[in-house]
């Protein structure tokens, strides 16, 4: 055990040496004679302690964390890794210094139940997924049986399609529009599409690019295996592609964040309510139940999976069902778009 030593100021010192820090850790007392010997050496003795107190019982969650996003960091969207680094200063943040070992159920309900307060159901529940995977790798002994907040079903009142058509048509965004109404594309999608992805006709979209950290990130897949997909190009979409700068090989080469308030102006001007620019790809998939296209192409044009269709290997198809799909669709839209441009005119 470390001696405290007397100094000529009167007051007491213990040095200890800490071989994480690599450096020796000083304790004074400025209490006089005895007391103040005693008091040094109790601080040194309870710092000694609680260095072998964590080593005893491991990692913290937070450190936990940081190992399982390294871990992740190549095969997660980068994306995902950023909302996971973010989870773990914001709604995971009270529990990283807590020894992982020291974690139990009730704890996490405890938190789970804390963050229910002010915090929406799917943060709530983003959250404790962060926090589960986590623990099924550091802690595996430990089996979550977590009550979470439900996820309220939410109907949104989407305009009418035509509205939003004459106000995004002749704008600065119809280009990236277009591609989520008519062709249903995500922003990463739209913003990863390049002009040697078109082909007779035939958009292949299997890039996404994001902004992760006020830089763009490129990543040669896209969100699921049923994203990467061929749909056939318009004519009103192709001829936005052949005025474009033919030295330009991204089809949009704004930032997401920049499409979204060009957007947003362009509904402004029409006096259309707020909508989100990933509301047009709802918006598409809504067109396709009101048309009666096949679930089948539904989910092949749009790229969503369900548990039926991830059991499967996605095939790039274009059968005469799936033409006949597009057909449809397109002759939707060039109805619309004939009726804007004639209403335009008077």
């Amino acid at each position: 055990m470390a001696t405290a030593k007397q100094l000529p100021s009167g007051s007491w010192r213990v040095r200890v040496y800490d071989k994480e820090l690599g450096k020796q850790v000083s304790f004074t007392s400025n209490l006089p004679g005895k007391a103040g010997k005693n008091e040094a050496e109790l601080m040194a003795r309870e710092y000694q302690l609680g260095i072998r107190k964590k080593k005893e019982q491991g990692k913290t969650v937070g450190e936990c964390i940081s190992e399982y996003i390294a871990l992740k960091e190549n095969v997660l969207s980068p994306t995902t890794i950023a909302e996971y680094r973010r989870c773990s200063r914001g709604e995971l943040s009270e529990l990283c210094d807590i020894p992982v070992n020291a974690i139990t159920q009730a704890i996490v309900q405890q938190h789970m139940n804390k963050l229910a307060l002010t915090m929406k159901p799917k943060t709530v529940r983003n959250a404790h997924g962060l926090l589960a995977s986590v623990l099924a790798v550091f802690l595996p002994e430990l089996r979550l049986n977590t009550t979470l907040p439900k996820i309220q079903k939410k109907f949104k009142q989407l305009p009418p399609v035509e509205d939003v058509l004459r106000a995004v048509i002749g704008s600065n965004v119809e280009l990236p529009c277009l591609l989520a109404m008519w062709c249903s594309l995500r922003m990463s999608e739209v913003r990863g599409l390049k002009r040697s992805d078109i082909k007779d006709g035939i958009m292949t979209v299997h890039d996404t690019k994001v902004r992760v950290n006020r830089e763009d990130v490129l990543k040669n897949t896209t969100k699921t295996i049923e994203s990467t997909r061929r749909i056939a190009l318009p004519q009103r979409i192709q001829a936005l592609i052949s005025a474009l700068p033919p030295e330009q090989e991204y089809l949009v080469p704004l930032t997401g964040q920049a499409v979204y308030k060009r957007f947003t102006t362009a509904l402004k001007r029409q006096g259309i309510a707020h909508m989100s620019f990933h509301d047009l790809r709802h918006m598409n998939a809504s067109i396709m139940l009101a048309l009666g296209i096949p679930d089948k192409y539904a989910m092949e044009r749009g790229g969503w999976s369900t548990s039926s269709t991830l059991k499967s290997v996605y095939q790039h198809t274009f059968t005469a069902e799936r033409q006949a799909a597009d057909a449809k669709i397109d002759e939707y839209f060039n109805g619309l778009l004939d009726t804007v441009l004639a209403t335009d005119k008077d």
